[in-house]
């Protein structure tokens, strides 16, 4: 797939993890990437006869991007970006409410 095509569209969702949160209050849209260290955990098939683990699907189904994959950077236009860890709802939550003291509303 062609580097515009992925900067332009949330794409294999299921695979990096990225989703969109638009809050009802602010009209704020937040794009959240979950971000890991590049190492996946092994999972897979387990072979009750040998005990092996067979099928490591972990390299694929991560749920995360690596920092290098990320597109949430200044030069795509994204400003306070902001890392953190845990769930991202409260994170988003917290911003939204300050968001929405500043903006009086």
């Amino acid at each position: 797939m062609r580097q515009d095509i992925l900067k332009r569209f949330l794409t294999n969702t299921d695979e990096t993890g990225r989703f969109l949160m638009k809050s009802r209050i602010t009209g704020i849209i937040y794009f959240v990437e979950p971000i890991y260290n590049g190492k996946t955990p092994k999972w897979g098939d387990l072979n009750p006869a040998t005990g092996q683990l067979e099928g490591n699907y972990g390299s694929k189904y991560t749920g995360a991007v690596t920092k290098k994959e990320s597109l949430i950077t200044e030069e795509n236009g994204f400003v306070n970006i902001g890392y953190f860890k845990g769930s991202p709802f409260g994170a988003i939550d917290q911003r939204d409410k300050a968001h929405q003291e500043r903006l009086k509303l």
